[in-house]
């Protein structure tokens, strides 16, 4: 009798922590008074709770815990919910206008492979590409690899350290104030496309939420972030109209789709590309480290943008990978 209500606890001790994951992403927890700082860096881990949320449904089937079989079941469904339409394509806006390339890749302070920035750049035929960690001897490097020759226009705050970002562009470019209150650099910019359309970019790289002032302050970084030019003009409804100013915003953002801060930036006016194509659980960062990775780098777009193809690469020399995205303007 003894083994029989232990083996009870511990069936619904399993099914209450699932339980608990679940109800802190579907309640937005990163976005709740006294539950964000500790919560945030658990949610970006939730894909990986949702894979082994069967595990709770199983040893209940075995035990005969009908119960607690029904309750994890349940449970399973909400996180699946949440998490596989990532992995599915489609969604998008038939939209008409011209493709855009564009490339995000973080660097690691630096120390990223310009050989290898340059060939993606040259084999995708990129039109913008945003740098974060750009330090001022990797501009100097990429420069000097053929970045320059490549995409000739740039706004760049290259800054020691982690802080520093970059915009390189294909065609002309104009700079254009950087968003208030930003924790590292985040240059903005418009791009002129041949034909005359114009796409505001802006180089994405919050804090990382990994204590509690540091949460503060990537909550402030990501609220801080313009919204799309549709949502800004009509109050968050966004008007189907093509001739509005389109805006991508492109970088490491230190969140993942399950956290509602990056969630209630999307809602601004924008889609996530690699999300549109079916690669949003693609992993973008820790690859090569104990934790299981991440996918916190994303090109945020126009949610009138049709995304044609999402793709991630290995970049050596840095703990992140580089995200390219294939865009149709409205």
């Amino acid at each position: 009798m003894g083994a029989v209500v232990v083996w009870a606890g511990v069936v619904w001790a399993g099914v209450a922590a699932w339980g608990l994951w679940a109800g802190l992403r579907l309640a937005g927890a990163d976005r709740l008074p006294g539950l964000g700082a500790p919560s945030a860096p658990l949610l970006a881990f939730t894909p990986y709770a949702a894979a082994a949320a069967p595990l709770p449904v199983l040893v209940a089937l075995v035990l005969r815990r009908w119960w607690a079989a029904v309750a994890a079941t349940a449970i399973a469904a909400a996180l699946t919910a949440a998490v596989l339409p990532r992995a599915v394509a489609g969604g998008g806006p038939a939209a008409r206008g011209p493709v855009v390339r564009v490339l995000t890749a973080n660097l690691l302070l630096g120390q990223a492979d310009p050989a290898r920035i340059v060939d993606l750049v040259r084999r995708y035929g990129v039109d913008g590409l945003s740098l974060q960690e750009l330090t001022p001897e990797a501009r100097d490097r990429l420069e000097r690899a053929g970045l320059a020759r490549l995409l000739p226009r740039k706004v760049v705050d290259a800054r020691w350290g982690a802080a520093g970002s970059g915009i390189y562009s294909r065609h002309p470019l104009r700079a254009l104030p950087s968003p208030p209150g930003m924790s590292m650099a985040s240059p903005q910019a418009e791009v002129t496309l041949p034909g005359g359309r114009r796409v505001a970019v802006t180089a994405v790289h919050p804090v990382p939420p990994l204590s509690a002032e540091e949460f503060r302050q990537w909550r402030r970084d990501l609220a801080g972030l313009p919204a799309a030019a549709t949502a800004a003009q009509s109050g968050g409804t966004g008007p189907d109209d093509a001739s509005a100013p389109v805006r991508i915003l492109a970088g490491d953002f230190n969140a993942t789709l399950d956290h509602a801060t990056l969630r209630h930036l999307i809602e601004r006016g924008y889609a996530d590309a690699a999300d549109r194509a079916g690669a949003g659980l693609v992993p973008t960062w820790g690859l090569r480290s104990a934790r299981p990775p991440l996918a916190i780098d994303h090109v945020l777009v126009d949610e009138r943008c049709a995304v044609r193809r999402v793709t991630v690469h290995d970049l050596p020399g840095s703990d992140h990978r580089s995200v390219y995205a294939e865009i149709r303007l409205p």
